[in-house]
């Protein structure tokens, strides 16, 4: 590991100041993504800017319905929030579903957001990885794919996001507040994370330097009627190979409001758009759920090892749904 310096920020301004300071800086959450990149040596940061004792710690469900939570929460206190619990069990469930007791303890929201691919190919530096140093390639292509990308990848990377706790924002549209040495800024989560394309290293739309501060959700009464489902190669500590964040709003048996995305399937959380269309307004039934998913994944690409994520993903979603629909009041 690179020797490397320490700083630990009292207030937003000056973590920012820290940041702004040395280029190859970097902010400290949890450490729990990337203390393991720097002893793979994939990071190699001169500066460690600590911000765990930042005051954006809060959790709360406003007047106006929103729920906001700051950049220091740990997994843990977030998942275990009534508010939470009450108001979108599906953030619950996808941060409960994430890593073990001890690092959900540690990790914390902002960290989460910027956490990078589990790719075995971008964590290990002989390797070429075209997300670690542009241009040198992506052999996960011709190679080692089984857990990687349908939908939205591109010859230039194909790996996909870890978290699980960003699949559920995505799917009830997040807005992820920053402070930069110019001032605060917002990001729908819908930008936030960019279309891998060919620049793969470019992982989120983030000014330089900047420091994420907070997540709003806004408000929508269909979050309280929410499911979070992961299915992963074991069932303990794992990185999911597909996850759905769903909420419904069923009526007289007729859809009303579809929210829905897709994790461990791109390079970002996938918003399941395609779907939700097809959804509102039809009936509540399987057959329509297959339809949804079949209508969204019409434009997965899949390789010769992750094919069956397709037939995965399908079948997921309409078990998803179908359990939210049964739990509604006809």
């Amino acid at each position: 590991m690179r020797e490397f310096g320490y700083e630990r920020a009292s207030d937003v301004s000056g973590a920012v100041a820290l940041l702004g300071s040395d280029p190859e800086a970097r902010f400290l959450g949890g450490g729990t993504n990337l203390v393991d990149l720097m002893k793979a040596g994939v990071e190699r940061p001169a500066l460690l800017v600590d911000v765990r004792d930042l005051p954006l710690g809060g959790v709360e469900f406003t007047d106006g319905g929103e729920l906001r939570f700051g950049a220091t929460v740990t997994n843990s206190d977030l998942a275990a929030h009534p508010e939470v619990r009450r108001h979108c069990p599906a953030l619950a469930q996808s941060l409960l579903a994430g890593a073990s007791g001890q690092l959900r303890n540690m990790a914390t929201v902002g960290g989460n957001l910027l956490q990078r691919t589990r790719c075995g190919y971008f964590t290990d530096i002989s390797k070429p990885c075209n997300k670690r140093s542009p241009g040198s390639g992506c052999p996960a292509v011709e190679g080692e794919h089984h857990n990687h990308a349908i939908l939205g990848a591109s010859a230039h990377c194909i790996a996909t996001h870890p978290s699980d706790m960003a699949v559920a924002l995505a799917a009830f549209d997040a807005v992820i507040s920053y402070e930069t040495a110019d001032g605060p800024g917002e990001l729908p989560i819908s930008e936030f994370y960019p279309p891998v394309g060919d620049t793969p290293h470019i992982e989120t739309a983030l000014p330089p330097g900047a420091l994420i501060t907070g997540v709003t959700l806004p408000p929508s009464p269909v979050t309280a009627h929410s499911r979070y489902r992961k299915v992963r190669e074991r069932a303990s500590y794992a990185f999911a190979i597909g996850s759905i964040a769903a909420a419904l709003d069923v009526r007289d048996g007729v859809v009303r409001e579809a929210r829905l995305a897709l994790g461990a399937v791109a390079s970002r959380p996938w918003r399941a758009r395609t779907a939700e269309r097809v959804l509102i307004g039809g009936p509540a039934s399987a057959e329509a759920f297959a339809a949804a998913a079949d209508a969204e994944l019409a434009a997965a690409d899949p390789l010769p090892e992750n094919g069956y994520k397709v037939t995965l993903m399908r079948n997921l979603v309409v078990a998803v749904l179908t359990e939210l629909t049964e739990e509604v009041p006809r």
